[in-house]
């Protein structure tokens, strides 16, 4: 039997956590205020979420909008709190005003998450050169994927990117798992299953009302009986 795909739902409270698991969601991510693109959740509600739900959280680490790491003393102890408060994989990603992986603070950070595996996220479709970002952060302890839409624009624009990269899966920088996300739609899923990616990520999408609405475990199980054809 093939391995099942990862789906992993955006999840604000403790109330969209249920739905998601009730849904067959494998994976939350935990953000606060996505006007921002989604921001660190307070400690309160990280610790409300993992009591609701038995499926693994993964914590967003950003203080501010856009891709600059900006106080990165301030986002090392919400990392050092979050991990004595039980949480055990993060997201993250920085880049600097070239374009490139801000690595001081992106080691700073990893530093303080003691081992937890983490995913660098949709700030690679930002990146100058995606290729020279993923080697250079190929050796980071705790890396175990990526979130990208294969381009800012989305998965739309971004598909050949999505697929020539899932063909390198192996080379160096390559070993972390593609975990697609960013304008998503279940019409991508079949060739994106084909090319053998196993990772989806989707926050809109379970949310037929809107940002303003909870998560819909019904939305999400539509996107569980996609992606297990």
């Amino acid at each position: 039997m093939s391995k099942r795909a990862v789906l992993e739902v955006i999840a604000l409270d403790a109330e969209d956590a249920i739905a998601a698991q009730a849904g067959g969601a494998d994976r939350l991510e935990l953000v606060t205020d996505m006007a921002a693109d989604g921001l660190t959740p307070p400690l309160a509600a990280f610790a409300e979420i993992r009591a609701a739900v038995d499926i693994p959280l993964r914590v967003m680490l950003r203080a501010a909008d856009g891709f600059a790491a900006g106080d990165v003393d301030a986002l090392v102890r919400d990392a050092r709190a979050l991990r004595t408060a039980g949480a055990d994989e993060f997201v993250l990603g920085f880049l600097d005003e070239t374009g490139a992986p801000d690595i001081t603070a992106i080691e700073r950070l990893v530093s303080a998450l003691d081992g937890a595996r983490w995913t660098f996220h949709r700030a690679i479709d930002r990146a100058a050169d995606r290729d020279a970002l993923r080697k250079q952060l190929a050796d980071l302890p705790g890396l175990d994927t990526y979130l990208t839409a294969g381009s800012a624009a989305g998965v739309d624009d971004g598909l050949p990117t999505l697929l020539a990269e899932a063909a390198r899966r192996g080379e160096p920088g390559y070993g972390p798992q593609i975990l697609v996300g960013g304008g998503l739609a279940l019409g991508h899923v079949p060739g994106l299953l084909a090319a053998g990616i196993d990772a989806f990520h989707i926050g809109g999408a379970a949310r037929p009302g809107g940002w303003s609405e909870p998560v819909s475990a019904t939305a999400v199980a539509q996107w569980r009986a996609a992606l297990d054809g």
